[in-house]
C-alpha cells in the first residue's frame, strides 16, 4: 500500500495520523502544504479540505475518518467493538471541545482576531477545558489502566494529547490541574516510536 498524507505545515488534525503511521511502523509520505500554497491545492483535495489522506491513488478526507481508518487498519482503535464505540466518543468530544475554544486557539496562534487573547484564555478556554479535561480526569481514575480506552495507546488518546502540546507552548501550566491526563501525555509521548517522531518532526506552533 502506498500512503500519502497532505495537511498544512503543522500538526493540527493531521498529527494524530502521523503518530498512527508512526505506531505502527507504516511507512507514508508526508506532504505539508504552506498556507500560502493552499489556493492552488484545494480543487483537487475532496471537500475542498485538509486533511487528506490518499491510499493507492484513493483520496479520503476528514480528520477523524482519516484517523479511523488507519487505526482500524493496524490496531490502535480498540480491542473490543465497546472499546471502539469509547474511542469515537472521546474523538467526538474533542472535536466539541475544539469548537469551544476555537476563539482562543486561533487568536492566541494569530489566525483571527477575536479580541484580547487573554481574555479569551479567561472566558473561552478555561470553561472549556474544565468541563471536557475534568470528564478526561475522572475517566482515566476510573480506567484505572493509563489510557482512555482499554489497556493501551488508541486514536483517542492521540487527539488530546497533541493537542495539549500545541497549547501548553502558548501557556505552559494549563492542565496542572489534571494530573491524570498530564500523566497520560508523558505516557504516550514516551512510547518509543512516538518519542523518537517528536524528536524528528518540524517543529511547528500547532
Amino acid at each position: 500500500m502506498v500512503y500519502k498524507l497532505y495537511y498544512f505545515a503543522g500538526r493540527g488534525f493531521g498529527e494524530p495520523t502521523r503518530m498512527l503511521f508512526k505506531l505502527a511502523g507504516e511507512e507514508f509520505e508526508d506532504v505539508r502544504i504552506e498556507s500560502a500554497d493552499w489556493p492552488n491545492h484545494k480543487a483537487s483535495m475532496p471537500m475542498g479540505q485538509m486533511p487528506v489522506l490518499e491510499v493507492n491513488g484513493v483520496k479520503i478526507p476528514q480528520s477523524s475518518a482519516i484517523a479511523r481508518y488507519v487505526a482500524r487498519k493496524f490496531g490502535f482503535a480498540g480491542k473490543t467493538p465497546e472499546d471502539m464505540a469509547w474511542a469515537d466518543a472521546l474523538v467526538d468530544g474533542f472535536k466539541d471541545y475544539y469548537k469551544e475554544i476555537t476563539d482562543y486557539y486561533y487568536t492566541a496562534l494569530g489566525f483571527l482576531n477575536k479580541g484580547d487573547a487573554e481574555e479569551l484564555y479567561k472566558t473561552v478556554f478555561l470553561p472549556a477545558r474544565d468541563k471536557h479535561f475534568g470528564m478526561l480526569n475522572d475517566r482515566l481514575k476510573a480506567q484505572g489502566t493509563g489510557f482512555l480506552v482499554g489497556d493501551s495507546v488508541t486514536w483517542a488518546d492521540l487527539f488530546w494529547t497533541d493537542h495539549m502540546t500545541t497549547i501548553e507552548k502558548l501557556k505552559p501550566d494549563a492542565f496542572t490541574g489534571f494530573p491524570e491526563v498530564v500523566a497520560l501525555k508523558k505516557r504516550v509521548d514516551a512510547i518509543p516510536q512516538i518519542k523518537a517522531w517528536i524528536e524528528s518532526r518540524p517543529d511547528t506552533r500547532f
